[in-house]
């Protein structure tokens, strides 16, 4: 029962609740996070781990009028069940329903959507400098966890920042302690100190004291804080915040309600950047989270969605066929940006530690370094999410490409991925690498291709790119031909009309057409691309005598995807139709994989209705 839960509408009733019915109201979100997220899925020991966090920024700052900005944003449950969402909470990350990170379009209280890591401070420091500009006064709040901080992103915002010469509040969120430790009783009462209102009234008190003594005050002055410097050095780490710029302000128990709120209340006051250091625990609640915070940082539903055709998952085998080339090839090496489990490469890194570099939130660096490796005679091999891969752009074509170096990126969730909506769908990469001069890029449609394609990399010199979709690959069919570079494979004969796709779609179309081949009526044929660059010349030739029309179907954006790239070889050359079906111009909500690709049209049901349209329309 949430009783202290229902009666929160907004952040301002939290200011009613006294100490005892604070602690119970964390008791009761937790309980319904816990419960949401095993029903619906989502982040779960982040969120638990920062419950009494975000009830200290909304007790401290007036939100929405103060912006609190979330990095990455996937810990922002307790933001949206005490910002007038408690009632929809059950809807997280199902179609229709909340979004599992801050959406500006579903909260005024949402100050910045987030999606991607070590964005919160860049943005924080732009709204501070808006806010200046338009002579207003309220607080810019930055919330980022030591994960985060990776990034090197982070660090050109808090250099930054540091010159902004007004109020701008960053709060890292440490829940693994990683940037530094308690040294012991002294680190604790120097902090306590410094983190108190008397502490920094009377430190501007006695500065402004000493510099006013005639003739020695500012020599004095020097002396004493060059003396204050020394003994921080001696008693604690060297705090890299204040060296930049910072009042760093910590570390804080980051389950302590008052005495955060005491901190925060107190950087509110000071007109320059305050970093806020708080130690959280998570899964902090939940015994098994906090056991095993990895396992359970994202939660799958207990009503879980069919992966895809039940098969292993195309990480798994990512993982798995890296470590039996490994076996045979020294020269290979595994990258991965912070997430060695999503993308398969945990066993890896178990099996070849030596050889298996995670750069943290990074792939930018990760690309470039892969760059390196590569120049010095290595096959790295990056395993990246697609819609991260967008952050090394640049990385990828002046490093990597410019250069021709044999670096693989395996491009894991290319396509739709679901429940965490428009900033993690994978369906722009592709038309990003498309122009790369020298860049070979695959799409498996079956197991065995995906392996082939592993297997074929390290007989090619130049950079190449697999792209493989969330879950597993479609079985094939009973037509089985080995993979050759640069060769399309024609599954069902060419004709009239000819559908034209690869890799994840592949199955769908070959099941939309035998669906349609039990109405009797003309015979489709079905190209499986396997290489979107370069493309099968001669099939392309083939295409060219004997279709009329191609209906491309792809799991990427319709702009700069096969169709465009289709379309314009055969302009010049052809008065073949070109049909196009793939994702528009809009941004994918979140929801079930298999649901909005069925919004989309791209299932067996929604490939068969358009070949039934085109059919009708060229008879």
């Amino acid at each position: 029962m949430q009783k202290l839960l229902n009666q929160i509408h907004s952040p301002a009733d939290l200011r009613a609740l006294n100490k005892q019915e604070t602690e119970s109201l964390c008791q009761e979100i937790r309980e319904c996070i816990v419960s949401t997220v095993m029903q619906n899925g989502g982040h779960m020991a982040s969120n638990l781990g920062v419950v009494e966090l975000t009830i200290a920024l909304h007790k401290a700052f007036d939100a929405p009028s103060d912006q609190i900005v979330f990095d990455v944003g996937h810990q922002c449950y307790t933001h949206k069940l005490l910002t007038g969402r408690a009632d929809r909470f059950c809807t997280l990350r199902i179609r229709d329903g909340i979004s599992g990170f801050p959406n500006c379009t579903e909260s005024p209280y949402d100050a910045f959507q987030t999606g991607h890591s070590s964005t919160s401070i860049s943005a924080a420091v732009g709204m501070a400098r808006a806010r200046d500009l338009a002579g207003q006064t309220h607080s810019v709040v930055a919330v980022i966890g030591d994960g985060a901080l990776t990034g090197g992103m982070s660090y050109e915002a808090l250099n930054d920042g540091a010159d902004l010469g007004s109020s701008l509040i960053v709060i890292l969120n440490d829940n693994e302690m990683s940037i530094s430790k308690n040294v012991g009783g002294m680190t604790e009462y120097l902090n306590k100190i410094r983190s108190s209102p008397r502490y920094h009234s009377f430190k501007r008190r006695f500065k402004g004291f000493l510099r006013s003594i005639p003739l020695i005050g500012g020599g004095l002055y020097r002396v004493v804080d060059w003396t204050k410097d020394c003994v921080k050095r001696i008693f604690l780490q060297p705090v890299f915040f204040e060296e930049i710029g910072y009042v760093y302000l910590g570390p804080i128990d980051g389950h302590d309600v008052d005495a955060m709120v005491s901190v925060f209340s107190q950087a509110k006051e000071l007109d320059r950047p305050v970093f806020i250091h708080v130690i959280t625990q998570k899964g902090r609640g939940y015994r098994p989270a906090a056991k095993d915070p990895e396992k359970f940082h994202g939660v799958s539903p207990f009503v879980v969605e069919k992966n895809g055709n039940g098969g292993e998952t195309c990480s798994h085998l990512l993982g798995r066929k890296l470590i039996e080339l490994s076996e045979k090839d020294r020269r290979i090496t595994a990258v991965t940006a912070a997430m060695p489990t999503g993308t398969g490469l945990s066993a890896y890194q178990e099996r070849f530690p030596k050889r298996c570099f995670d750069v943290g939130i990074a792939e930018e660096h990760g690309v470039t370094m892969s760059a390196g490796m590569a120049k010095a005679g290595m096959r790295p091999y990056f395993a990246v999410y697609a819609s991260f891969l967008q952050r090394a752009y640049d990385q990828i074509l002046t490093d990597v490409c410019i250069q021709g170096l044999p670096v693989t990126l395996c491009v894991d969730r290319a396509g739709i991925v679901g429940e965490d909506g428009e900033t993690h769908h994978g369906v722009f990469d592709l038309s990003m690498m498309m122009p790369m001069p020298g860049l070979t890029i695959m799409e498996p449609a079956t197991p065995s291709e995906m392996e082939e394609m592993l297997e074929m990399t390290l007989t090619l010199n130049g950079p190449c790119a697999i792209r493989y979709p969330k879950g597993s690959l479609w079985a094939g069919s009973s037509k089985k031909e080995p993979v050759v570079y640069g060769k399309a494979q024609e599954l069902l004969p060419i004709s009239r009309i000819t559908v034209v796709t690869a890799g994840s779609m592949v199955g769908c179309a070959y099941e939309a057409i035998s669906q349609l081949a039990q109405k009797e009526i003309e015979a489709i044929g079905l190209v499986n691309l396997r290489f979107l660059k370069p493309l099968d010349g001669k099939l392309l030739r083939r295409l060219e005598e004997e279709a009329q029309v191609l209906l491309v179907v792809e799991e990427n954006s319709v702009h700069g995807g096969i169709g465009d790239a289709l379309a314009g070889y055969f302009s010049a050359r052809s008065s073949i139709r070109i049909e196009k079906l793939g994702v528009g111009d809009a941004f994918v909500k979140h929801g079930q994989r298999a649901q909005l690709l069925h919004e989309l049209g791209l299932d067996r049901d929604g490939i068969a209705s358009r070949l039934e349209t085109i059919l009708e329309e060229s008879r």
